[in-house]
């Protein structure tokens, strides 16, 4: 029970990510480099002083540190870039249909074996997924856009997929999110500033530092916590609740459309995960 409250409070601050991005980029009150490295530097804040208060060590050097960091900026990077033109619940659907891909493939890689009614339902799944984005009627994905979510998607289901091994789940996101901080500025810097280029504002600076003290932060240092009870391939099924959330919330905050083939494609995707995530509790009672 407890496991299944601790979850639902992950999958709700991960939506809560993409109505706060997409409400700060897509509203233009911040650009998109700008607001990952706020948000980076907000978490990073936030979980190292949560460490230091309670007399924790940052493990920095720890093995794999540097691959963690660079997966996490993949993603907050792709994130942000993305939603200067998706909207969050889509955004969302694209960003975990590539975590559920990448995670189950590294499950069945690292040794995990799904029994065929999880591997049914993260079809399902999928199809619902692939309906909702292939261009038709009124739903036309933007390609770069498309392709930066799925690039974020890939980078969090693999920094996922290493969260299994974490042994301190809040040093170690910590020390993830210290190190991603010079990665994220780095584009900052790079890239040149256009003349039409969007300033930054006090709206999108707070928006941003929520998204990364309280919805990232905190609520990735949870999901390293809870991912190791779960496992990869029921954690990447889990995950594509998260898309419905925003979707909901992305209506009711931002005025955001829903059709009948959103909320058909929804329901599918929820049914496979209802489908594939069953068959895991008849299992564990019987044992």
């Amino acid at each position: 029970m407890r496991l299944g409250v601790l979850t639902t409070l992950v999958m709700i601050a991960f939506a809560a990510n993409s109505i706060l991005n997409r409400l700060a980029v897509g509203g233009a009150y911040i650009g998109a480099l700008e607001f990952s490295l706020i948000r980076v530097v907000a978490g990073a804040a936030m979980l190292c002083a949560l460490v230091l208060f309670r007399g924790g060590r940052l493990p920095l050097l720890a093995r794999g540190r540097i691959a963690g960091a660079l997966w996490l900026s993949l993603y907050l990077l792709g994130f942000s870039v993305a939603y200067t033109s998706l909207d969050a619940g889509l955004g969302a659907l694209i960003l975990f249909g590539v975590v559920q891909i990448t995670m189950f493939a590294g499950g069945v890689i690292g040794g995990d074996k799904p029994p065929l009614r999880r591997w049914i339902g993260a079809g399902l799944a999928l199809v619902g997924l692939t309906w909702l984005i292939w261009p038709a009627g009124t739903v036309m994905v933007p390609g770069i856009a498309a392709a930066a979510m799925a690039a974020a998607g890939l980078g969090w289901g693999l920094y996922s997929l290493a969260g299994r091994k974490a042994r301190e789940p809040l040093p170690d996101t910590a020390a993830n999110f210290l190190l991603a901080v010079p990665i994220c500025w780095l584009p900052v810097l790079l890239w040149p500033a256009e003349p039409d280029a969007v300033s930054t504002t006090a709206t999108g600076t707070s928006l941003a530092i929520v998204a990364g003290a309280i919805t990232s932060g905190l609520g990735y240092a949870l999901w390293y916590g809870v991912l190791p009870r779960l496992g990869a391939s029921v954690g990447g099924l889990v995950q594509l609740t998260v898309p419905v959330i925003a979707i909901v919330g992305g209506m009711l905050l931002l005025g955001e459309e829903i059709t009948l083939r959103l909320v058909a494609a929804s329901a599918l995707v929820l049914g496979g995960i209802a489908y594939g995530l069953f068959q895991r509790r008849i299992g564990s009672s019987g044992s």
